[in-house]
């Protein structure tokens, strides 16, 4: 008798989750107001900034064909996917409260529909978006940041890498430490460049100390000058001393002096790969692509939270209308872009884990979003 109510059970649920008509008018509503403000939003972003870089674009003889396809056509879709969350959170107060203004929220609820029910066709909005979001992170920006910061390092600014930077510390495979003193990305030279090498307990089996190192563009390979080669056998201790000498290590020039903004040019795979090869590195650049990680996923999930703050936020008539909804929403939603922007420096230059960093915000708003639910009407 209990396997017949469990299954008659399942069955009703299953059939509360079919689409009806009120849920493709609120899944209309939704998706219609979420791309109608995004497009609204990509235009006004593109004629302020086309009237910020016109005089570099003319100044540096871009052509116009380029500055289409090649920036503005790969420029859309990053800005997008950058504020697409909010958007969301705007675009759910704005239609949820024209319906609560409307007396429609309380049609629906007196006409049997549970809160949590109403809920079904927002959910299957802000999963369409959150796909959107995360497949656009993760395999087509990516490549359009690449040509968009390409054309910008031709035409709007000269290249952003670092032309000389120092203290430079990196595990290059196992047990294999390089210490370079000064790197300068202009003449690919580096000074004061030691190699050591340890056994498995620790103790130090070789090391190579040169004056300079200067990488090969012929051969892809360091170019050690005026070098000392030390190899610990045993007890004993053979030194080799030269002026020239070819190595092979598992770290070039671009290691040295990527533009910051090189995480975006990663799809999944290598972003995934990159981030292997920097624990393996000991790279100080390694919680910047951690970040980045954590960040393509927390933020496709935080449609889902803001999406269900939206709705229990504006559900009620209140006093001031759409526009004191609308108000409240800007202002929780720019807390928690401040709370993303915060958490992820506290990681970068602090002890924070760049996955709590990145969550940290979501976990704060999924308790906001648990409050407000209970408060919405039911």
């Amino acid at each position: 008798m209990e396997r017949v109510n469990d299954k008659k059970t399942f069955r009703e649920a299953l059939s509360s989750l079919k689409i009806k008509i009120i849920d493709r008018y609120i899944i209309r509503k939704f998706l219609g107001t979420f791309f109608f403000c995004l497009i609204l939003i990509l235009i006004i972003a593109v004629v302020f900034d086309f009237a910020e870089k016109i005089d570099n674009f003319m100044e540096r003889e871009a052509p116009w064909r380029a500055v289409v396809f090649d920036y503005y056509l790969n420029f859309i879709p990053y800005f997008g996917t950058l504020f697409a969350p909010l958007f969301v959170f705007i675009s759910v107060i704005f239609f949820t409260s024209r319906m609560a203004v409307n007396t429609e929220i309380i049609a629906i609820l007196n006409s049997g529909m549970s809160f949590r029910r109403m809920m079904w066709p927002y959910f299957l909005s802000a999963t369409v978006i959150a796909s959107l979001i995360f497949v656009l992170t993760n395999f087509v920006i990516p490549k359009a940041n690449l040509v968009r910061m390409d054309f910008e390092d031709k035409y709007y600014k000269p290249q952003g890498r670092k032309l000389h930077v120092g203290n430079i510390h990196r595990q290059v495979s196992k047990n294999v430490y390089v210490y370079l003193d000064q790197y300068s990305a202009t003449y690919y030279r580096g000074n004061k460049f030691t190699i050591e090498e340890f056994d498995d307990d620790g103790k130090l089996v070789s090391k190579l100390s040169a004056a300079t190192a200067l990488w090969d563009t012929a051969t892809s390979k360091w170019k050690m000058l005026n070098y000392v080669q030390r190899d610990i056998i045993g007890n004993d201790e053979i030194i080799t001393k030269g002026t020239e000498i070819d190595t092979t290590l598992n770290i070039t020039p671009e290691d040295f002096s990527r533009d910051p903004a090189f995480v975006g040019t990663m799809n999944f795979m290598e972003l995934e790969d990159y981030i292997s090869l920097l624990k393996l590195q000991g790279s100080d650049e390694l919680k910047v692509f951690q970040i980045e990680r954590h960040k393509r996923y927390s933020t496709p999930f935080s449609v889902f939270i803001l999406s269900l703050i939206g709705v229990a936020l504006s559900s009620r008539k209140i006093r001031g209308g759409i526009g004191m909804n609308i108000g409240i929403g800007l202002a929780l939603s720019f807390s928690y872009i401040l709370f993303q922007q915060f958490a992820s420096q506290f990681s970068i230059k602090g002890d924070l884990s760049p996955l709590l960093a990145m969550w940290i915000p979501n976990l704060i708003y999924i308790v906001i979003a648990g409050v407000l639910y209970k408060l919405a009407p039911k």
